[in-house]
């Protein structure tokens, strides 16, 4: 029997096409790395009759594939960086400088974001889990966005979440983040990227700042991300600062949802109530925004929400953080203005008044609205005296031949008028 070889395992760059590169990304994607445990180098057996590595199932990939995706067969299969994860930790290591749990946000601009995330671009920071940069940050890409931030300590994609206020894809820009954490499997595809500004006008692709294998790196990324793009969530920092010397908080931090509804009383509140007033809530207030929590708040932050064209949940009447950074961002569209009523008995063109007013033995000014608006149409034939306010069955007939001159027979000619009657009628 022929002596056994033995390979030594290697990280294949993730940007290089060579078919070796591009098989091994394939088997790491498959989950099939055997350093699950951390350990990033082993010693592989591969038996003269095992395949070779390089190879796939139906040859070689062409030399000039796109280092994006790699097809095999009728698969297209997208490489992309591993993306394991190490936990929260002080700077320099678990043994370094502690810092509070809370520490406060340190304010930096978009520019102060992308220089920092330039600076490992530029030394070519190695990817690492374990071992951290000369600024004390860990080699991952957590750390990475960490050190960017100006974070007090490490995070992880488990927590970064909570130092950014969630943002639309379309609203990215320089310095915020996209962040896709898998909580079932962390090490299973979790990674963060730094956005560094769209590539073209169609937003498909952006210049993306990350730490991956095997150092750090920029370049053009397709939305969101090689794999896993749906699960990409975009954020933007909460200490975000404009101007070149920090200046002023771009947007207040949201508070958080505990701080309004039933019962609360708080600053935040009066805050709320002062940024719907000026999106034109005012006419929702009797009395000014105050630190109580009413049904003026909710109103009118419904009223916001419904503007932006949002239903369901999404336009419940509290607040989010989307909802926040609209309003303090003033981006998103302005609460109408209230639309004259057009319901009454004499208005010009009214709005149906509901089916309750027409049934035997009602009584109302809508009622002879109806009948006279008949009359004007010579759908009246059936009264024997001028409409009056109680409905009757010459009411009704006189409705059914209107209805039946539409065409509409059965339910449809019932005689009893519904919004689409009422239209007809008054249009």
């Amino acid at each position: 029997m022929a002596a056994v070889p033995v390979f030594e395992e290697f990280e294949p760059a993730a940007d290089c096409d060579c078919a070796g590169c591009a098989h091994r990304r394939r088997t790491l994607a498959a989950g099939e790395h055997p350093s699950a445990q951390g350990c990033r180098r082993a010693l592989v057996v591969v038996t003269a009759a095992g395949v070779v590595l390089g190879a796939t199932g139906t040859g070689a990939t062409a030399k000039n594939a796109s280092p994006a995706a790699v097809r095999s067969g009728e698969r297209t299969v997208e490489p992309g960086p591993t993306t394991e994860q190490g936990g929260t930790a002080p700077l320099h290591g678990p043994a370094g400088r502690p810092t509070a749990a809370k520490a406060p946000l340190r304010a930096s601009t978009r520019a102060e974001i992308i220089n920092r995330a330039k600076k490992w671009v530029d030394a070519k920071v190695p990817y690492s889990m374990s071992k951290y940069w000369s600024d004390g940050y860990r080699q991952d890409c957590s750390g990475y966005v960490s050190m960017a931030w100006h974070l007090a300590k490490n995070e992880w994609t488990g927590s970064l979440a909570q130092f950014g206020d969630r943002i639309m894809r379309d609203d990215l820009q320089a310095g915020d983040i996209l962040l896709f954490h898998n909580p079932a499997d962390p090490t299973g595809g979790s990674h963060v990227t730094i956005f560094g500004g769209w590539t073209d006008y169609t937003h498909t692709s952006y210049t993306a700042y990350e730490q991956t294998k095997p150092h750090t790196r920029k370049q053009a990324t397709p939305m969101a991300y090689w794999n896993n793009s749906a699960s990409y969530v975009a954020y933007r920092y909460k200490g975000l600062a404009t101007g070149a010397g920090g200046g002023q908080r771009e947007a207040a931090a949201f508070p958080g949802v505990s701080r309004f509804g039933t019962g609360k009383n708080n600053a935040s509140v009066t805050r709320l109530g002062e940024m719907l007033v000026a999106r034109g809530g005012k006419r929702f207030y009797r009395v000014g925004p105050n630190p109580r929590w009413t049904e003026a708040d909710r109103r009118a932050t419904r009223a916001f929400q419904r503007a932006q064209g949002w239903r369901g949940k999404e336009a419940d009447g509290l607040p989010g953080p989307h909802t926040w950074r609209l309003l303090v961002n003033k981006q998103g569209r302005n609460i109408p203005a209230k639309k004259p009523a057009a319901n009454g008995p004499n208005a010009g063109k009214p709005a149906f008044p509901g089916r309750a007013h027409f049934r035997p033995g009602r009584s109302s000014a809508y009622v002879t609205q109806l009948g006279k608006r008949l009359v004007e149409r010579g759908y009246g034939k059936h009264y024997t005296s001028g409409p009056s306010p109680r409905w009757r069955e010459a009411d009704r007939r006189n409705v059914q031949a209107f209805q039946r001159a539409q065409g509409w027979r059965g339910k449809e000619a019932d005689g009893y008028p519904g919004p689409e009657t009422w239209r007809r009628l008054f249009s």
